[in-house]
Protein backbone atom coordinates (compact mmCIF):
# COMPACT_ATOMS: atom_id res chain seq x y z
CA UNK A 1 0.00 0.00 0.00
CA UNK A 2 1.61 3.08 -0.91
CA UNK A 3 1.32 6.83 0.73
CA UNK A 4 -1.91 8.48 0.45
CA UNK A 5 -2.06 10.75 -2.73
CA UNK A 6 -4.79 12.71 -4.45
CA UNK A 7 -6.14 10.26 -6.16
CA UNK A 8 -6.58 8.20 -3.00
CA UNK A 9 -9.20 10.90 -1.67
CA UNK A 10 -12.49 10.90 -0.72
CA UNK A 11 -15.01 12.64 -3.86
CA UNK A 12 -15.85 15.36 -1.50
CA UNK A 13 -12.39 16.10 -0.17
CA UNK A 14 -11.02 16.06 -4.08
CA UNK A 15 -13.79 18.37 -4.91
CA UNK A 16 -13.02 21.18 -1.72
CA UNK A 17 -9.31 21.47 -3.19
CA UNK A 18 -10.22 21.77 -6.58
CA UNK A 19 -13.41 24.28 -5.83
CA UNK A 20 -10.81 26.25 -3.41
CA UNK A 21 -8.23 26.31 -5.92
CA UNK A 22 -10.50 28.02 -8.82
CA UNK A 23 -11.94 30.22 -6.12
CA UNK A 24 -8.50 31.61 -5.47
CA UNK A 25 -7.27 31.43 -9.35
CA UNK A 26 -10.68 33.52 -10.10
CA UNK A 27 -10.24 35.86 -7.53
CA UNK A 28 -7.29 37.46 -8.94
CA UNK A 29 -8.69 37.28 -12.57
CA UNK A 30 -11.88 38.85 -11.11
CA UNK A 31 -10.21 41.71 -9.69
CA UNK A 32 -8.05 42.11 -12.85
CA UNK A 33 -11.56 42.59 -14.70
CA UNK A 34 -13.11 44.30 -12.26
CA UNK A 35 -10.33 47.08 -12.73
CA UNK A 36 -9.95 47.05 -15.80
CA UNK A 37 -14.14 48.08 -15.80
CA UNK A 38 -14.18 50.64 -13.03
CA UNK A 39 -10.11 51.59 -13.36
CA UNK A 40 -10.14 51.62 -8.99
CA UNK A 41 -6.68 51.14 -9.12
CA UNK A 42 -4.43 53.88 -11.26
CA UNK A 43 -1.23 52.91 -12.86
CA UNK A 44 -1.66 49.74 -14.25
CA UNK A 45 -0.56 47.97 -17.48
CA UNK A 46 -2.37 45.92 -19.96
CA UNK A 47 -0.82 42.53 -19.49
CA UNK A 48 -1.18 39.35 -21.93
CA UNK A 49 -4.14 37.08 -21.15
CA UNK A 50 -1.31 34.07 -20.91
CA UNK A 51 0.65 36.30 -17.96
CA UNK A 52 -2.42 36.38 -16.18
CA UNK A 53 -3.47 33.01 -16.24
CA UNK A 54 -0.12 32.24 -14.60
CA UNK A 55 -0.47 34.99 -12.23
CA UNK A 56 -3.75 33.31 -11.12
CA UNK A 57 -2.17 29.78 -11.22
CA UNK A 58 0.29 30.78 -9.19
CA UNK A 59 -1.60 32.71 -6.73
CA UNK A 60 -3.70 29.72 -5.97
CA UNK A 61 -1.34 27.56 -5.57
CA UNK A 62 0.78 29.64 -2.98
CA UNK A 63 -2.46 30.08 -1.12
CA UNK A 64 -3.66 26.59 -1.07
CA UNK A 65 -0.10 25.54 0.10
CA UNK A 66 -0.34 27.94 3.31
CA UNK A 67 -4.06 26.31 3.69
CA UNK A 68 -2.65 22.85 4.07
CA UNK A 69 -0.03 23.90 6.54
CA UNK A 70 -2.81 25.82 8.35
CA UNK A 71 -5.10 22.57 8.20
CA UNK A 72 -8.06 23.64 6.71
CA UNK A 73 -7.41 20.55 4.26
CA UNK A 74 -7.33 17.91 7.15
CA UNK A 75 -10.63 16.14 6.92
CA UNK A 76 -11.17 15.19 11.24
CA UNK A 77 -10.41 18.99 11.68
CA UNK A 78 -12.59 19.87 14.30
CA UNK A 79 -13.14 23.86 13.56
CA UNK A 80 -16.23 26.45 13.94
CA UNK A 81 -16.69 28.81 11.44
CA UNK A 82 -15.10 31.53 13.12
CA UNK A 83 -11.88 29.10 13.47
CA UNK A 84 -11.89 27.99 10.03
CA UNK A 85 -12.36 31.94 9.67
CA UNK A 86 -9.26 32.57 11.23
CA UNK A 87 -7.15 29.89 9.49
CA UNK A 88 -8.36 30.81 5.97
CA UNK A 89 -7.16 35.23 6.78
CA UNK A 90 -3.65 33.28 7.84
CA UNK A 91 -3.59 31.55 4.66
CA UNK A 92 -4.62 34.19 2.47
CA UNK A 93 -2.43 36.64 4.22
CA UNK A 94 1.55 34.08 3.95
CA UNK A 95 -0.09 34.15 0.44
CA UNK A 96 -0.16 37.74 -0.23
CA UNK A 97 3.39 37.84 1.00
CA UNK A 98 4.85 35.14 -1.05
CA UNK A 99 3.18 36.18 -4.07
CA UNK A 100 4.42 40.22 -3.54
CA UNK A 101 8.08 38.86 -2.97
CA UNK A 102 7.77 36.61 -6.22
CA UNK A 103 6.08 39.68 -8.93
CA UNK A 104 9.19 41.22 -9.59
CA UNK A 105 10.37 37.77 -11.31
CA UNK A 106 7.61 38.58 -14.11
CA UNK A 107 9.56 41.67 -15.00
CA UNK A 108 7.50 43.76 -17.25
CA UNK A 109 4.03 41.25 -16.71
CA UNK A 110 4.36 42.20 -13.00
CA UNK A 111 0.65 43.39 -11.34
CA UNK A 112 0.61 46.06 -9.23
CA UNK A 113 0.62 45.36 -5.54
CA UNK A 114 -2.75 47.13 -5.21
CA UNK A 115 -4.25 44.76 -7.52
CA UNK A 116 -2.83 41.32 -5.66
CA UNK A 117 -4.05 43.08 -2.26
CA UNK A 118 -7.47 43.40 -3.67
CA UNK A 119 -7.10 39.73 -5.32
CA UNK A 120 -6.34 38.42 -1.44
CA UNK A 121 -9.26 40.08 0.03
CA UNK A 122 -11.94 39.26 -2.78
CA UNK A 123 -10.14 35.48 -2.61
CA UNK A 124 -11.03 35.23 1.02
CA UNK A 125 -14.74 36.34 0.91
CA UNK A 126 -15.32 33.85 -1.89
CA UNK A 127 -13.31 30.99 -0.17
CA UNK A 128 -15.35 31.97 3.50
CA UNK A 129 -18.72 31.94 1.83
CA UNK A 130 -17.82 28.64 0.41
CA UNK A 131 -16.32 27.14 3.68
CA UNK A 132 -19.66 28.41 5.29
CA UNK A 133 -21.64 26.46 2.65
CA UNK A 134 -19.74 23.19 3.68
CA UNK A 135 -20.06 23.63 6.97
CA UNK A 136 -24.04 23.90 6.79
CA UNK A 137 -24.34 20.74 4.86
CA UNK A 138 -22.45 17.07 4.86
CA UNK A 139 -20.55 18.02 2.00
CA UNK A 140 -17.66 15.15 2.60
CA UNK A 141 -20.63 12.73 2.60
CA UNK A 142 -20.40 12.57 -1.09
CA UNK A 143 -20.33 9.16 -2.59
CA UNK A 144 -18.53 7.19 0.48
CA UNK A 145 -18.16 3.85 0.26
CA UNK A 146 -20.59 1.14 1.44
CA UNK A 147 -18.17 -1.01 4.00
CA UNK A 148 -19.07 -4.90 4.77
CA UNK A 149 -17.23 -6.50 7.52
CA UNK A 150 -16.71 -10.13 7.64
CA UNK A 151 -16.53 -11.00 11.01
CA UNK A 152 -18.01 -9.67 14.11
CA UNK A 153 -15.75 -10.74 17.04
CA UNK A 154 -12.60 -9.79 19.00
CA UNK A 155 -10.98 -8.04 15.83
CA UNK A 156 -13.35 -7.01 14.09
CA UNK A 157 -14.44 -4.80 17.58
CA UNK A 158 -11.72 -2.74 17.03
CA UNK A 159 -13.33 -0.84 14.37
CA UNK A 160 -16.17 -0.19 16.55
CA UNK A 161 -13.33 0.98 19.49
CA UNK A 162 -11.01 3.17 16.69
CA UNK A 163 -13.83 4.42 14.87
CA UNK A 164 -16.61 5.08 16.86
CA UNK A 165 -17.21 8.98 15.68
CA UNK A 166 -18.81 10.61 12.50
CA UNK A 167 -15.35 12.00 11.95
CA UNK A 168 -13.73 8.89 12.21
CA UNK A 169 -15.92 7.58 9.13
CA UNK A 170 -16.27 10.42 6.84
CA UNK A 171 -14.78 8.01 4.10
CA UNK A 172 -17.24 5.54 4.12
CA UNK A 173 -20.72 3.86 5.77
CA UNK A 174 -20.49 1.05 7.11
CA UNK A 175 -23.58 -1.35 6.60
CA UNK A 176 -22.89 -4.07 9.52
CA UNK A 177 -20.42 -7.18 10.75
CA UNK A 178 -21.35 -10.33 9.49
CA UNK A 179 -21.02 -13.19 12.75
CA UNK A 180 -18.71 -15.87 11.89
CA UNK A 181 -17.86 -19.27 12.74
CA UNK A 182 -14.73 -19.07 15.49
CA UNK A 183 -15.69 -15.22 16.14
CA UNK A 184 -14.81 -14.36 20.00
CA UNK A 185 -18.32 -13.90 22.41
CA UNK A 186 -16.63 -10.30 23.32
CA UNK A 187 -16.57 -8.71 20.06
CA UNK A 188 -19.11 -5.93 18.70
CA UNK A 189 -21.59 -4.79 20.78
CA UNK A 190 -23.52 -1.68 19.30
CA UNK A 191 -22.93 -2.02 15.67
CA UNK A 192 -25.36 -3.97 13.19
CA UNK A 193 -24.43 -8.15 13.13
CA UNK A 194 -25.98 -9.35 10.38
CA UNK A 195 -25.96 -13.13 10.66
CA UNK A 196 -25.85 -14.15 6.82
CA UNK A 197 -28.00 -17.37 6.05
CA UNK A 198 -27.55 -17.24 1.70
CA UNK A 199 -24.42 -16.00 -0.42
CA UNK A 200 -21.93 -13.39 0.57
CA UNK A 201 -22.11 -12.55 -2.73
CA UNK A 202 -25.72 -12.18 -3.83
CA UNK A 203 -26.14 -10.07 -0.23
CA UNK A 204 -22.79 -7.81 -1.28
CA UNK A 205 -25.06 -7.09 -4.63
CA UNK A 206 -27.89 -6.80 -3.43
CA UNK A 207 -26.88 -4.30 -0.89
CA UNK A 208 -24.46 -2.57 -2.91
CA UNK A 209 -21.75 -2.92 -1.20
CA UNK A 210 -18.60 -1.26 -2.14
CA UNK A 211 -16.02 -3.05 -0.15
CA UNK A 212 -15.82 -6.44 2.19
CA UNK A 213 -12.99 -5.64 5.07
CA UNK A 214 -12.20 -9.30 6.30
CA UNK A 215 -11.78 -9.17 9.92
CA UNK A 216 -12.47 -12.56 11.59
CA UNK A 217 -11.24 -14.12 14.58
CA UNK A 218 -10.57 -17.78 13.27
CA UNK A 219 -9.64 -17.91 9.54
CA UNK A 220 -8.57 -21.74 9.26
CA UNK A 221 -10.80 -23.11 7.25
CA UNK A 222 -13.61 -20.57 7.93
CA UNK A 223 -12.89 -17.91 5.23
CA UNK A 224 -14.91 -18.25 2.24
CA UNK A 225 -12.19 -17.51 -0.49
CA UNK A 226 -14.48 -18.87 -3.26
CA UNK A 227 -17.51 -16.16 -2.02
CA UNK A 228 -14.30 -13.40 -1.76
CA UNK A 229 -13.00 -14.44 -4.96
CA UNK A 230 -16.53 -14.31 -7.17
CA UNK A 231 -17.40 -10.39 -5.26
CA UNK A 232 -13.83 -9.64 -5.75
CA UNK A 233 -14.50 -10.20 -10.07
CA UNK A 234 -17.89 -8.59 -9.79
CA UNK A 235 -16.09 -5.35 -8.79
CA UNK A 236 -16.53 -5.35 -4.80
CA UNK A 237 -13.25 -4.36 -3.45
CA UNK A 238 -11.52 -7.09 -0.43
CA UNK A 239 -9.59 -5.55 1.92
CA UNK A 240 -7.66 -7.00 5.08
CA UNK A 241 -8.87 -5.42 8.14
CA UNK A 242 -5.16 -4.29 8.92
CA UNK A 243 -4.74 -2.47 5.48
CA UNK A 244 -8.33 -0.99 6.13
CA UNK A 245 -7.00 0.50 9.57
CA UNK A 246 -4.12 1.48 8.27
CA UNK A 247 -6.07 3.38 5.75
CA UNK A 248 -8.58 4.91 7.76
CA UNK A 249 -6.85 5.80 10.40
CA UNK A 250 -3.13 6.61 9.22
CA UNK A 251 -1.66 3.98 12.24
CA UNK A 252 -0.67 0.15 12.20
CA UNK A 253 -3.10 -2.08 14.55
CA UNK A 254 -0.11 -3.78 16.16
CA UNK A 255 -2.38 -5.49 18.33
CA UNK A 256 -3.30 -7.69 15.32
CA UNK A 257 -0.22 -7.78 13.28
CA UNK A 258 0.65 -11.41 12.02
CA UNK A 259 4.61 -11.98 10.96
CA UNK A 260 3.49 -12.72 7.24
CA UNK A 261 1.21 -9.24 7.07
CA UNK A 262 5.13 -8.07 7.69
CA UNK A 263 6.65 -10.26 5.48
CA UNK A 264 4.32 -9.55 2.31
CA UNK A 265 4.02 -5.84 3.09
CA UNK A 266 5.85 -3.33 0.89
CA UNK A 267 7.78 -0.60 3.28
CA UNK A 268 9.70 -1.19 6.54
CA UNK A 269 12.62 -1.30 5.19
CA UNK A 270 13.95 2.01 3.07
CA UNK A 271 15.46 0.56 -0.15
CA UNK A 272 16.51 4.02 -1.77
CA UNK A 273 20.14 4.33 -1.18
CA UNK A 274 20.33 7.57 -3.26
CA UNK A 275 17.82 9.17 -0.20
CA UNK A 276 19.61 7.73 2.62
CA UNK A 277 23.07 9.04 1.21
CA UNK A 278 21.44 12.30 0.72
CA UNK A 279 19.75 12.17 3.91
CA UNK A 280 22.54 13.72 6.26
CA UNK A 281 22.99 16.71 3.39
CA UNK A 282 19.84 17.15 3.81
CA UNK A 283 18.72 17.74 7.08
CA UNK A 284 22.18 19.49 7.81
CA UNK A 285 21.19 21.65 5.32
CA UNK A 286 18.20 22.70 6.64
CA UNK A 287 19.01 22.70 10.07
CA UNK A 288 21.75 25.60 9.27
CA UNK A 289 19.56 27.86 7.71
CA UNK A 290 16.83 27.42 10.30
CA UNK A 291 19.35 28.34 12.79
CA UNK A 292 19.96 31.56 10.97
CA UNK A 293 16.02 32.31 11.35
CA UNK A 294 15.89 30.91 14.35
CA UNK A 295 19.19 32.43 16.49
CA UNK A 296 17.29 35.83 17.77
CA UNK A 297 14.58 32.98 19.59
CA UNK A 298 17.13 31.05 20.78
CA UNK A 299 18.90 33.53 22.50
CA UNK A 300 15.72 35.44 23.65
CA UNK A 301 14.80 31.86 25.07
CA UNK A 302 18.22 31.83 27.36
CA UNK A 303 17.94 34.92 28.60
CA UNK A 304 14.23 34.86 29.82
CA UNK A 305 15.75 31.47 31.17
CA UNK A 306 18.11 33.17 33.15
CA UNK A 307 15.94 35.79 34.64
CA UNK A 308 13.48 33.46 35.73
CA UNK A 309 15.67 30.69 37.65
CA UNK A 310 18.81 32.65 38.14
CA UNK A 311 21.87 33.48 36.83
CA UNK A 312 23.36 30.28 37.90
CA UNK A 313 20.58 27.63 36.67
CA UNK A 314 21.26 25.69 33.44
CA UNK A 315 19.57 26.83 30.55
CA UNK A 316 20.50 23.41 28.33
CA UNK A 317 19.60 20.28 29.41
CA UNK A 318 21.38 17.30 28.23
CA UNK A 319 19.59 13.54 27.91
CA UNK A 320 20.27 10.47 26.70
CA UNK A 321 17.87 8.97 24.08
CA UNK A 322 17.95 5.59 21.50
CA UNK A 323 18.36 6.72 18.03
CA UNK A 324 19.37 4.51 14.81
CA UNK A 325 19.74 0.77 15.24
CA UNK A 326 19.67 1.31 18.96
CA UNK A 327 22.36 3.63 19.14
CA UNK A 328 22.80 5.76 21.99
CA UNK A 329 23.38 9.29 21.75
CA UNK A 330 23.39 12.67 23.92
CA UNK A 331 20.17 15.23 22.80
CA UNK A 332 19.87 18.53 23.65
CA UNK A 333 17.08 20.74 24.75
CA UNK A 334 16.18 24.32 26.55
CA UNK A 335 15.54 22.98 30.00
CA UNK A 336 11.68 23.48 30.25
CA UNK A 337 11.86 21.95 34.10
CA UNK A 338 12.80 22.86 37.29
CA UNK A 339 16.48 21.82 38.33
CA UNK A 340 14.94 18.58 40.20
CA UNK A 341 12.73 17.29 38.56
CA UNK A 342 14.03 13.96 38.06
CA UNK A 343 14.93 13.78 41.82
CA UNK A 344 12.89 10.62 42.07
CA UNK A 345 14.03 8.59 39.08
CA UNK A 346 13.20 8.91 35.03
CA UNK A 347 9.56 10.05 33.90
CA UNK A 348 7.75 9.94 31.10
CA UNK A 349 6.90 13.73 30.69
CA UNK A 350 2.90 14.53 30.17
CA UNK A 351 1.04 17.45 29.12
CA UNK A 352 0.02 19.17 32.00
CA UNK A 353 3.76 18.62 34.00
CA UNK A 354 3.73 19.82 36.69
CA UNK A 355 7.04 20.15 36.91
CA UNK A 356 7.61 22.42 34.25
CA UNK A 357 8.98 26.01 34.75
CA UNK A 358 6.83 29.21 33.80
CA UNK A 359 8.61 29.78 30.99
CA UNK A 360 9.12 26.04 30.26
CA UNK A 361 5.25 25.70 30.14
CA UNK A 362 5.60 28.45 27.06
CA UNK A 363 8.72 27.03 24.88
CA UNK A 364 7.29 23.71 25.56
CA UNK A 365 3.78 24.91 23.86
CA UNK A 366 5.49 26.60 20.99
CA UNK A 367 8.10 23.41 20.69
CA UNK A 368 10.60 25.94 21.29
CA UNK A 369 12.14 23.83 23.79
CA UNK A 370 13.33 21.64 20.58
CA UNK A 371 15.34 23.93 18.69
CA UNK A 372 18.72 23.58 20.62
CA UNK A 373 18.28 20.00 18.60
CA UNK A 374 19.47 21.36 15.61
CA UNK A 375 22.75 20.71 16.88
CA UNK A 376 21.74 17.04 17.16
CA UNK A 377 20.52 16.98 13.11
CA UNK A 378 23.39 18.74 12.04
CA UNK A 379 25.92 16.19 14.08
CA UNK A 380 23.58 13.44 12.11
CA UNK A 381 22.64 11.84 15.14
CA UNK A 382 18.33 13.17 14.29
CA UNK A 383 16.39 14.12 11.08
CA UNK A 384 14.13 16.80 10.88
CA UNK A 385 10.86 13.93 10.47
CA UNK A 386 11.09 10.14 11.96
CA UNK A 387 9.88 8.79 15.48
CA UNK A 388 10.57 10.65 18.70
CA UNK A 389 13.87 9.44 20.22
CA UNK A 390 12.99 7.62 23.76
CA UNK A 391 15.04 7.13 27.05
CA UNK A 392 17.13 3.86 27.23
CA UNK A 393 15.32 3.51 30.80
CA UNK A 394 12.18 3.08 28.98
CA UNK A 395 13.52 1.71 25.84
CA UNK A 396 14.50 -1.51 27.53
CA UNK A 397 10.84 -2.02 29.36
CA UNK A 398 8.81 -1.02 26.18
CA UNK A 399 10.83 -3.80 23.85
CA UNK A 400 10.06 -6.16 26.71
CA UNK A 401 6.49 -5.33 26.83
CA UNK A 402 4.99 -4.13 23.63
CA UNK A 403 5.26 -6.35 20.21
CA UNK A 404 7.37 -4.69 17.47
CA UNK A 405 8.39 -1.45 19.12
CA UNK A 406 12.09 -2.27 18.18
CA UNK A 407 10.78 -1.71 14.69
CA UNK A 408 10.95 2.05 15.48
CA UNK A 409 14.50 2.20 15.71
CA UNK A 410 15.07 0.87 11.54
CA UNK A 411 14.84 4.65 10.82
CA UNK A 412 16.61 8.02 12.07
CA UNK A 413 14.83 9.32 15.86
CA UNK A 414 13.60 13.17 14.49
CA UNK A 415 12.56 16.40 15.97
CA UNK A 416 8.99 16.01 14.36
CA UNK A 417 6.89 13.02 13.34
CA UNK A 418 3.51 11.46 12.07
CA UNK A 419 3.15 10.21 15.92
CA UNK A 420 3.45 14.12 17.23
CA UNK A 421 0.81 15.55 14.63
CA UNK A 422 -1.85 12.76 15.55
CA UNK A 423 -1.55 12.10 19.38
CA UNK A 424 -0.57 14.07 22.51
CA UNK A 425 2.14 13.52 24.71
CA UNK A 426 2.19 10.21 26.34
CA UNK A 427 2.88 9.79 29.85
CA UNK A 428 2.39 5.50 30.05
CA UNK A 429 2.73 2.34 28.17
CA UNK A 430 -0.50 2.29 26.41
CA UNK A 431 0.57 5.87 25.38
CA UNK A 432 3.87 4.40 24.01
CA UNK A 433 2.03 1.84 22.37
CA UNK A 434 -0.82 3.96 20.67
CA UNK A 435 2.26 6.07 19.16
CA UNK A 436 4.01 3.25 17.80
CA UNK A 437 1.12 2.56 15.52
CA UNK A 438 1.60 5.99 13.96
CA UNK A 439 5.15 5.40 13.90
CA UNK A 440 5.53 1.98 11.69
CA UNK A 441 2.74 3.57 9.49
CA UNK A 442 5.63 6.35 9.29
CA UNK A 443 8.34 3.88 8.75
CA UNK A 444 6.14 1.91 6.40
CA UNK A 445 5.08 5.05 4.08
CA UNK A 446 8.50 7.24 4.41
CA UNK A 447 9.00 9.20 1.39
CA UNK A 448 9.82 12.48 0.67
CA UNK A 449 5.99 13.59 0.54
CA UNK A 450 5.18 12.54 3.52
CA UNK A 451 8.11 13.97 5.84
CA UNK A 452 6.92 17.25 3.62
CA UNK A 453 3.55 16.71 4.60
CA UNK A 454 4.75 16.68 8.64
CA UNK A 455 6.47 19.53 8.32
CA UNK A 456 4.43 21.15 6.71
CA UNK A 457 1.25 19.99 9.70
CA UNK A 458 4.43 21.14 11.99
CA UNK A 459 3.94 24.41 11.35
CA UNK A 460 -0.01 24.83 12.04
CA UNK A 461 1.18 23.56 15.62
CA UNK A 462 3.51 25.56 16.63
CA UNK A 463 1.84 28.78 15.02
CA UNK A 464 -1.38 27.66 17.17
CA UNK A 465 0.26 26.44 19.88
CA UNK A 466 -0.62 22.97 19.66
CA UNK A 467 2.63 21.21 21.02
CA UNK A 468 2.50 17.89 21.36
Amino acid sequence: MSSPTFRDLSAGSKSLVLIEFVCFAGALLLSVYLNSVLHFIDNTKNIATNVLFIHAVVFALVVQLASLAMGLYNSKMRENFRGVLRRLLVSVAIGFFVVTLLNPLYGKGALAIELLAVSSIVSLILTSAFRYFTLQIDFFGFNKRNILVLGAGERASIIEKRMRRDVDRQGFFMHGFVIMTGDSEHGIVNENRIKLEGSLVNYALEHQIDEIVVANDERRENLPVDELFACKIRGVEVTEILDFIERETGQIAVNLIYPSWVIYSNGFASGNHLRNTLDWVFNATMGFFLFLITWPIMLITAMLIKLDEGLKAPIFYYQERVGLDGQAFSIIKFRSMRVDAEKNGAQMASEDDDRTTKIGKAIRKYRIDELPQIYNVMRGDMGFVGPRPERPEFVQQLIKNIPYYNERHNVKPGLTGWAQLKYPYGATEEDSLEKLKYDLYYIKHRSFMLDLLILIRTVEIVLFGKGR
